[in-house]
């Protein structure tokens, strides 16, 4: 029956490794993909790095892409499947009635790769603004104002060109003061 749920599904691919997810407990997707690899499990935790304002400061935070879930790697056959529901964080495998059901590794494979670049766009510098994108100033006196991202300076200062009296000028401000333009 199996067979009919999953047209890829043989007993050849059955004995081999797959992808399953992990369903863990509210805000406890950090601990349980900690205390699994811990353990010895295989464990692809997607994350996304978003920039947030933190004591009037920009820093980086780590965020689930998929709150509350994760990836693990195991063998039908020779993986031991019991300690997982036990383990810290863990609420259960995600399945179909009592079967768990595998993830493409497809899936898994475009994730790691996306989160490589994301990784990549973020340490060669500005991720969150593009040059030539539209921004708006949301304080000081220029606050409530549209300007064109032109580049960032540091860790903490941006440049952004203002168009005013019909020319551009060029402000640097703190990049805490710049959000996207809806």
């Amino acid at each position: 029956m199996t067979d009919q749920l999953d047209p890829v599904a043989s007993d050849d691919t059955a004995a081999r490794p797959r992808w399953y997810v992990v369903q863990c407990k509210g805000g406890e997707s950090f601990r349980a993909g900690e205390h699994l690899t811990n353990q010895g499990y295989r464990v692809f935790h997607p994350v996304l790095e978003v920039q947030k304002k933190r004591r009037n400061k920009l820093v980086w935070i780590a965020e689930p892409l998929f709150p509350h879930y994760l990836f693990i790697h195991l063998d039908r056959v020779a993986s031991n499947w019991r300690p997982i529901r036990s383990t810290r964080g863990v609420l259960k495998l995600v399945g179909f009635g009592d079967e768990p059901l595998p993830v493409p590794d497809a899936l898994i494979e475009t994730l790691a790769a996306r989160a490589h670049l994301d990784e990549a766009s973020r340490t060669s510098g500005n991720a969150y603004f593009r040059p030539g994108e539209i921004v708006e100033i949301t304080e000081g006196p220029f606050q409530a104002l549209q300007a064109v991202f032109d580049t960032q300076q540091g860790d903490e200062r941006a440049i952004v060109l203002l168009n005013m009296l019909h020319h551009q000028q060029r402000l640097e401000l703190p990049v805490g003061h710049l959000r996207r333009s809806t």
